[in-house]
């Protein structure tokens, strides 16, 4: 257990209206060069369909550089740690209460908690170990969850749900906001479907949350790092904004026509663009 303060508490968070002057951290945050933060939270009594779309939205992001955050409450938080930890995500689990065991809460989740640091995971807390968990503590945890995240995803919330406070800081904090859509029949989707009347982005796929976080295209195709790309490469990329007939991209190239081959057949044999229609263009 370490405590964080200044240049050691995450940007992200250094950056919010009223940052935390000091963390508490057990385990290890995922590197947030490597990992983009979203948040997934939700109604404490989900239904079946809310069960259902966590775990089928959180495991079809396995595979991707994605650190699920939540705050260990009964419900959706719950799941979505749990189903964090089935895919071989990383996930951070924020406190309403200090992060030793003795005073964590829920008290049903220690064994869960012990789970996520030994994953690799982290529990975090604004508040000193041996603090229990209060009233107010609620909200400064849920600012802290949307701070620390990119993007946060409301599965299930009611009309009153402390979910929506979430929502609220990080709509304030410019973090995107996305939503399940829910039942118009169930009282537990009537603030999440409010949520999407007002502009929430509709989350129906683990490709929607792809997409918005810019790991994928709207295509389907993961998005090119362009900074693996050698200079030349590069430039090709900028060139094919639109697709060009060979002839005038290697003028574009303005290389040795023996260069400008090479360079080209090599970019379609590592796919990363094809000839077609009579026009180059960017697989």
């Amino acid at each position: 257990m370490q405590k964080l303060t200044g240049s050691e508490i995450p940007s992200v968070l250094r950056e919010i209206p009223q940052p935390p002057k000091e963390l508490w951290l057990d385990g290890e945050l995922p590197n947030f060069d490597d990992y983009i933060y979203l948040a997934v939270v939700g109604s404490r009594k989900f239904t079946n369909y809310g069960r259902e779309c966590c775990e089928k939205l959180i495991m079809g992001l396995a595979g991707k550089p994605v650190c699920i955050v939540s705050g260990l409450a009964i419900g959706i938080d719950t799941l979505a740690h749990k189903t964090a930890l089935c895919a071989g995500l990383p996930t951070v689990a924020v406190l309403p209460s200090g992060v030793d065991r003795k005073s964590l809460y829920p008290r049903q989740n220690v064994k869960l908690a012990d789970e996520i640091v030994k994953s690799g995971g982290a529990l975090l807390s604004e508040n000193t170990p041996g603090f229990k968990a209060a009233l107010y503590s609620f909200p400064q945890r849920n600012r802290i969850m949307a701070g620390l995240s990119k993007a946060v995803l409301i599965i299930e919330a009611g009309d009153r749900s402390g979910t929506l406070v979430t929502a609220r800081m990080a709509l304030d904090y410019n973090r995107t906001v996305l939503v399940v859509p829910g039942s118009i029949f169930n009282q537990s989707s009537i603030g999440a479907n409010r949520l999407l009347k007002q502009g929430a982005s509709p989350v129906c796929s683990s490709e929607d949350i792809l997409i918005e976080l810019g790991l994928e295209s709207e295509s389907g195709q993961a998005l090119l790092d362009l900074s693996s790309l050698s200079e030349l490469e590069k430039k090709v990329y900028e060139i094919l904004i639109e697709p060009l007939p060979r002839d005038d991209l290697l003028r574009e190239l303005n290389l040795e026509i023996s260069e400008a081959n090479s360079l080209l057949t090599m970019m379609e044999i590592k796919g990363l663009i094809k000839e077609s229609l009579g026009e180059m263009r960017i697989s």
